[in-house]
């Protein structure tokens, strides 16, 4: 009788695990079909990517619900910048990467968000293949800091105005209007006949 309820118990134990190791593999080594894969790239696009248009529109408006951070060097963020953005250089140089420099990097990040903390970081570097502002989402997302990606870099906003924005536009804003020198992040102007992003819903330009 004893050896017969041992053989019972034990078998209800195995089925369990059984049962439990069956759905685990199940769900974490299905392979995902092409339709959930289109689906997540899509969700992660739209949670991390910060379209150039959104953010001009929302200067235009003196909205201040985001900061932008700059990643290139010092010296190439007080020649230049976009108006409103912080430095926190991901370089030493225009030539010399500081991605080892992780300590001050994610300190930096950590005291900006402290700061500041319901609003949106959205970094910049380089140009749109640049892979600076990835890494360092990385990095900081290792660590638990989440930042958002603008979808264009120094480049585009700079020498490629009407490679991003519309048609339209081209004669009725300036590249300069936008940009700032300095050490000091600068202040965008209000401009109430704003032609940036006419899209007025969550979805944006």
């Amino acid at each position: 009788m004893k050896q017969s309820f041992k053989i019972i118990i034990l078998a209800i134990v195995f089925g369990a695990l059984a049962g439990a190791l069956s759905t685990f593999i199940l769900l974490n080594f299905q392979t995902p079909s092409q339709e959930d894969l289109i689906k997540d790239f899509y969700l992660t696009e739209n949670a991390v990517h910060v379209s150039p248009h959104s953010i001009r529109k929302a200067m235009d408006k003196g909205d201040s619900s985001f900061i932008l951070v700059d990643l290139r060097s010092q010296e190439e963020y007080e020649e230049e910048h976009i108006i409103g953005a912080v430095s926190i250089p991901a370089y030493k140089d225009p030539d010399t990467s500081a991605y080892g420099d992780v300590e001050r990097i994610v300190n930096s990040f950590k005291e900006l968000k402290s700061q500041n903390p319901d609003k949106d970081i959205v970094v910049y570097c380089y140009s749109i293949p640049c892979m600076t502002g990835r890494k360092i989402g990385k990095i900081l997302a290792e660590h638990g800091i989440y930042v958002k990606h603008l979808g264009i870099g120094w480049n585009e906003w700079r020498y490629l105005w009407t490679l991003w924005n519309h048609p339209h536009e081209w004669n009725v804003t300036n590249a300069n209007d936008y940009i700032a020198s300095g050490k000091e992040p600068g202040t965008p102007k209000v401009r109430i006949n704003s032609a940036a992003c006419p899209i007025d819903n969550q979805l944006g330009c």
